[in-house]
């Protein structure tokens, strides 16, 4: 269940930085668009009650049990990672410009590099087309590498995206998995 914040209290979010979950060497490293002010009021990723990436990480076989976002570094242990394409919080996506998904897109590009992950999954195909110029891009793994490290493009797992049933989200972060565990 997600904390209950004023209105106040998330507006006085917005802008505000969620630390990456990330060290060098995971098997995945998740990449969100940016975070929500839910998420950046209580310092964790992917905090909203509605959102399915926690319960689609579990399903897809990636943790052997759903995690909440306040144990988001327990990702670590299982080789997986999250940060986001864009660092500012916002109440919507939406509120992102095309420079600000551009440039996002050359920090990430350098941040992957470093951490070196097997696979830098995005979580959006929108945010990806915008920060990697790509307007064509679909769901699935990418001829473009970013930072040196192959791309895999995942559906938004926001409760908003209402094109991807929770089954669907959970075969398609399933595929990545599977290819994710092949390499090892």
């Amino acid at each position: 269940m997600s904390p209950r914040f004023t209105k106040q209290e998330l507006e006085a979010a917005r802008g505000r930085l969620v630390p990456d979950v990330a060290a060098e060497g995971l098997r995945v490293l998740f990449c969100g668009i940016n975070p929500g002010l839910l998420s950046a009021a209580t310092g964790h990723h992917f905090a909203r009650s509605g959102n399915r990436f926690w319960p689609t990480l579990h399903a897809s076989g990636f943790t052997p049990r759903r995690l909440h976002p306040e144990e988001e570094q327990e990702l670590l242990s299982y080789g997986l990672g999250i940060t986001n394409v864009v660092a500012r919080a916002t109440a919507r996506a939406d509120e992102l410009t095309r420079e600000e998904f551009a440039e996002g897109g050359r920090q990430l590009a350098e941040k992957v590099s470093e951490l070196r992950p097997n696979w830098l999954a995005v979580l959006g195909i929108t945010a990806y087309r915008a920060a990697f110029d790509e307007p064509v891009a679909a769901v699935g793994p990418q001829q473009r590498l970013v930072g040196g490290v192959p791309v895999w493009l995942l559906p938004n797992p926001s409760g908003l995206n209402a094109h991807y049933t929770p089954s669907a989200l959970a075969e398609e972060f399933g595929k990545l998995r599977m290819a994710a565990s092949a390499e090892e």
